[in-house]
């Protein structure tokens, strides 16, 4: 498939690049900074604002999907505000390029611990994620109304850390998978496996899930 990738370089995209690629995808990396990217022949690198409608149709028209690990970054001031800008910017680049399939990483805030309970609005939910967090719910709920466009939403375990690739993980939808009592985790390396399973295999369309070990 011809697969790009925006946020290419990031804590999850590159290792959603990376997983592509041993797929065997063409895949295009859509990044602020090209230098950052690996050199691979299945790999086409396109400069391109995520925050301008045009640049982003531009860099994704052609494609049979898109996937998109866009983070403003924590450091960022407004980020709730930058994560919405992009999600939106985003989003209505892919549908002016005529691209269908799109699945968007978000965050594991709003997923349910409880009936009507979002994890992000626990007293417990660490402030320094909290804004982000905010920004992906929103995000969410806009996907949610989206009707034109093949998406799937993933929200990762509460736990996403660097780590090997297994090959292995378990799926949930609106809820957080748990390892016993423990939060549930996932490396990187696995959610992006879980990602381009669900490409090439789409058991979510238009629907929201997880993944974990």
């Amino acid at each position: 498939m011809k697969i790009a990738i925006i946020g290419a370089t990031g804590y999850v995209g590159s290792e959603v690049v990376k997983e592509a690629l041993a797929r065997g995808h063409q895949v295009t990396a859509i990044v602020r900074n090209i230098d950052k990217l690996p050199q691979h022949a299945q790999l086409t690198a396109k400069q391109a604002d995520v925050y301008n409608v045009a640049e982003v149709a531009a860099a994704v028209a052609g494609h049979d999907a898109v996937i998109s690990a866009f983070n403003p970054g924590w450091t960022v001031d407004n980020i709730r505000e930058r994560f919405l800008q992009g999600y939106r910017a985003i989003t209505e680049g892919v549908k002016q390029a005529g691209v269908k399939r799109y699945l968007v990483v978000g965050g594991a805030g709003s997923l349910y611990v409880a009936p009507g309970l979002q994890l992000v609005d626990t007293p417990d939910f660490p402030a320094q994620w909290k804004e982000g967090a905010l920004g992906a719910r929103e995000a969410l709920n806009l996907i949610k109304t989206e009707t034109t466009l093949d998406w799937t939403f993933l929200s990762p375990a509460i736990l996403l850390e660097p780590g090997e690739r297994t090959g292995k993980y378990r799926l949930g939808l609106e809820e957080p998978l748990f390892d016993g009592a423990a939060p549930a985790k996932i490396s990187t390396a696995d959610l992006a496996v879980a990602m381009l399973d669900e490409i090439e295999a789409p058991k979510h369309i238009q629907k929201r899930f997880t993944a974990a070990y």
